[in-house]
């Protein structure tokens, strides 16, 4: 239970259609099973007139997932979550959204004052489960497989032998899921930023950079021999296709790249015997 769930479950943009999905889903389950006895609440109006309310009905109580996913989008970004600590997260959905909905069943519709609340909370979990955790089941089923094909899809480019030779680099997270894909040509540096690995990259001729959770040790292990990515710095790797300038300051060895607006990149004592042959093949070269 302690393993850590896929950081795609509280991606932003993942979590955006999440909350589409679910409040689609849980609009069709009201309407079409009409839970708490919902349309006898209402036995005067017309049916259209009846979606207009369970609608207003179903997006006011969504408010609370809303708020509870910006809250777990927020706390993934320093934190990874495990598999019991996002049961629970759940759990607390369910249980905020039925109190939500019991609530309403008691006090607002006229039957309601001559039920019991806790039969209608009783009844308004089990509802409320459903409509959220068969589409956040769906959900994870579905994310989990665009993650695998985007894998598969980078895994056939690279054995592909008529494809053009323009290798990429492919970047996992701390638990080996990929993450991002990057064109070595466009590939300037990496740097060490607490857990995180900062990768600066080239795109439309423009600096960008991505956050990875991963550390700069891992990349370092896992890059193979024939790749220009070197390290020069405990913060850094660097493409040696880049580097611009070797220049010998009052601060030490610094790397200018070849790309506008970059920082100068340090190399340490400790790195300097195996950047220096590294750099003396590609100075050959």
């Amino acid at each position: 239970m302690n393993k850590k769930i896929p950081r795609y479950l509280y991606e932003r943009s993942n979590t955006v259609k999440m909350i589409l999905f679910t409040a689609l889903f849980a609009l069709m389950f009201i309407n079409i099973f009409q839970p708490f006895g919902s349309r006898s609440w209402y036995p005067d109006i017309s049916d259209f007139k009846y979606f207009a309310f369970s609608s207003l009905i179903i997006l006011t109580g969504m408010l609370v997932v809303v708020v509870s996913r910006l809250i777990l989008i927020r706390y993934g970004k320093k934190h990874s979550v495990t598999y019991w600590e996002y049961g629970v997260w759940i759990l607390g959905e369910i249980l905020a959204m039925a109190v939500f909905y019991s609530l309403f069943s008691k006090f607002v519709p006229k039957e309601g004052a001559e039920r019991d609340l806790m039969d209608i909370f009783r009844q308004s979990t089990t509802n409320t489960a459903l409509v959220l955790l068969l589409p956040y089941a769906i959900s994870w089923l579905y994310f989990s497989w665009k993650e695998k094909s985007a894998l598969l899809a980078h895994i056939d480019q690279e054995n592909k032998p008529d494809a053009p030779s323009k290798p990429l680099i492919a970047f996992p997270d701390e638990k080996g899921e990929l993450r991002i894909s990057i064109m070595l040509e466009n590939l300037l540096y990496i740097e060490s930023a607490d857990n995180y690995a900062n990768i600066c990259y080239l795109n439309k001729a423009k600096q960008s950079h991505f956050l990875l959770r991963n550390s700069l040790k891992w990349i370092e292990e896992n890059l193979t021999n024939d790749t220009p990515l070197v390290r020069c710095h405990r913060s850094y790797i660097v493409s040696m296709e880049k580097v611009k300038i070797l220049k010998k300051t009052k601060n030490g060895i610094m790397l200018e790249l070849d790309a506008e607006g970059t920082p100068d990149i340090p190399v340490s004592k400790t790195y300097y015997q195996s950047f220096m042959n590294k750099f003396s093949q590609y100075s050959v070269n």
